[in-house]
């Protein structure tokens, strides 16, 4: 495959995977139980999940590492297996994959507040990052991606750390914000403009949203990132804002919704669109349909 950062540069653009969680409940994910946990009993439900985003036309497909790093899985008495979770979860993908889509390694929040407000000082955060991220890119990742942060800090340590281990390796950033009165900010009061100025100044090649927000406000999000920067754009927008249905969350928007409203990211200048909770292949599926018909 052409570089992967070449080609963002020539203005091509990528279709990403959709949610990872709910795909392993509806696979029996005990609840209580982490997904990663998934990596060391089930590894066949992975190449199952990553086998179907890439059938539905998804050009990066995510590693089930989302919690993945010590301090995270150190809640569930798992943190010694950190290397072997990591592992086991790129493996997984590449078994089903091979080189015929990028792999992302997923990397979300630690759990973590840094002091003064929390108990953690920013050196372990980094080396909680660091021990994991370093796991998946020596395993051959073709792309890091620091997901669903809150906490600028936290998501410029994550940065740091994968630049560390690899100049070369293409870094995605993504913050998850609230809409508020007064625009769009992070439960940590982090804005847009924040957010760029400090996660490109860390490394990160790519940086957007997800999460949080369904595809309507992820627009909004979307025009105001490429107002004040030209870093290529990943947007991956909730389906919609779930609504608990005999105690079940039922995610509004469909696939076909979704495609249509793609075509307006695609408008605000995102380069690479996916989906986050509640999306499903079908929906990767009918974005892929939409934004680049075979």
């Amino acid at each position: 495959m052409d570089s992967f950062l070449k080609r963002l540069d020539r203005g091509e653009i990528f279709i990403a995977d959709g949610a990872m969680g709910s795909m392993l409940m509806a696979r029996g994910l005990p609840a209580g139980m982490p997904p990663e946990s998934f990596n060391l009993s089930r590894p066949e439900v992975l190449k199952e999940i990553a086998l179907l985003y890439f059938q539905s036309g998804a050009e990066i497909i995510q590693t089930n590492t989302f919690g993945g790093s010590p301090l995270k899985l150190a809640n569930y008495s798992l943190d010694d297996k950190t290397e072997e979770i990591n592992r086991n979860a790129v493996r997984a993908v590449r078994d089903v994959i091979g080189q015929k889509a990028y792999i992302s390694a997923s990397c979300g929040p630690s759990g973590k507040i840094l002091k003064p407000y929390g108990d953690i000082e920013p050196e372990a955060l980094y080396d909680n990052f660091y021990r994991q991220l370093k796991v998946v890119i020596h395993e051959g990742v073709d792309i890091v991606c620091v997901e669903t942060m809150t906490d600028i800090q936290e998501a410029v340590l994550a940065v740091r750390a994968a630049r560390a281990i690899s100049a070369d390796i293409p870094v995605m950033a993504t913050m998850t914000f609230d809409s508020t009165s007064k625009g769009f900010f992070t439960i940590m009061g982090v804005n847009i403009q924040q957010a760029i100025n400090q996660l490109s100044d860390a490394g990160a090649d790519i940086i957007g949203s997800n999460c949080g927000n369904g595809i309507e406000k992820m627009i909004l999000i979307a025009r105001e990132f490429s107002q004040h920067t030209e870093l290529p754009l990943l947007i991956q927008s909730n389906a919609g804002l779930p609504e608990l249905k005999s105690n079940v969350p039922v995610y509004p928007e469909t696939p076909e919704f979704m495609a249509e409203k793609s075509k307006d990211l695609l408008a605000a200048g995102v380069s690479i669109i996916g989906g986050c909770c509640g999306t499903t292949p079908d929906h990767i599926r009918a974005i892929r349909t939409a934004l680049k018909p075979v």
